[in-house]
């Protein structure tokens, strides 16, 4: 755990404030890399995760931007109301989950609004590197489009195609035109809204884009229709202990109760911090971060929302 000083607070967009994060004694923080994020412990005890959005060779701050949710519980509205310059905060270091392809030699990064916050951080790394890349934001409107004026001034601007909805001229993303005829070594980046993600997401499998070459973070869990969740049992291959997950609570919530430790981070299946191997049945998934693919193995699953289709899961802890 790290703890910031709130250095400064900007209005960046409608809705959108940014935070620069500095340590109190003016030394160097943790190293990231593109595309990492941090967790945000808030003094009421939520924890929310928020992207990373300065170049990584910049070790004396970290910048995030937040959006207000109106429908907030207790994350970004403590940090637009309450959280102010001069405030310190306690962060994790920095995880990546939503990585650069190393092996990759052509990068196709599309962003919807708050989305643009790994992007930065991406675009400013691989024009560092001298790296083919072109990055795609798409928008409302402009006031709600958070650092354009960072884009327009940024050394790889050329690179940057916006789409704002509400332009004259239409300049709206046309994704399927975009993602035609995939290529070997062209990796795809897309982050924001989870519409807007299902929508680029399905013009990428339509037009025959491999999932090795895809990459996503949302962030937040897109609510999807269930029946009536049913009980079932985890079993705990190590020690064979058995534990009972009522409907209504999750399997890391019983477990962490247990005092059996998994580590966690968004409790929304949308991070990945949790995934567990499953070593005999089979899971319900309902996160969104592995892929349709690693879904259709059953060999591993979030315990943090996913469920059981069998009467018992035998979890590999």
């Amino acid at each position: 755990m790290l703890q910031v000083l709130v250095k400064r607070k900007s209005i960046v967009a409608d809705g959108i404030c940014s935070f620069e994060l500095c340590l109190a004694n003016g030394e160097c923080l943790p190293a990231f890399t593109a595309g990492a994020h941090v967790d945000v412990h808030l003094p009421s005890g939520v924890v929310r995760q928020y992207s990373l959005c300065n170049p990584p060779q910049e070790r004396h701050r970290y910048l995030i931007g937040v959006l207000r949710d109106p429908s907030s519980r207790g994350g970004s509205q403590a940090l637009h109301d309450a959280v102010q310059e001069g405030h310190t905060l306690q962060i994790s270091e920095p995880r990546n989950l939503f990585a650069l392809a190393g092996n990759g030699t052509r990068h196709l990064l599309i962003a919807g609004g708050i989305g643009i916050t790994p992007m930065l951080a991406m675009a400013h790394e691989l024009d560092r590197q001298g790296a083919d890349f072109e990055l795609h934001y798409c928008f409302r409107s402009a006031d709600r489009a958070a650092f354009l004026d960072d884009l327009s001034k940024a050394v790889f601007t050329e690179r940057v195609v916006l789409h704002d909805d509400s332009s004259v001229v239409p300049s709206t993303l046309d994704a399927y035109a975009l993602l035609q005829g995939p290529e070997p070594g062209r990796h795809l980046y897309v982050c924001g809204p989870g519409g807007f993600m299902d929508y680029i997401l399905g013009c990428a499998t339509a037009a025959g884009w491999p999932q090795a070459q895809v990459h996503r973070e949302f962030f937040a869990a897109t609510p999807t229709e269930h029946g009536a969740d049913q009980a079932f049992e985890v079993q705990l291959a190590r020690s064979g202990k058995v534990f009972h997950i009522p409907a209504d609570r999750s399997v890391f919530e019983v477990l962490d109760e247990a005092g059996i430790e998994i580590e966690t981070s968004c409790e929304q299946g949308i991070c990945g911090s949790c995934i567990t191997r499953v070593v005999q049945g089979i899971p319900d998934h309902r996160d969104q971060f592995m892929t349709d693919a690693e879904h259709a193995n059953n060999d591993q699953f979030t315990p943090c929302c996913s469920r059981a289709k069998t009467p018992c899961l035998v979890l590999d802890l």
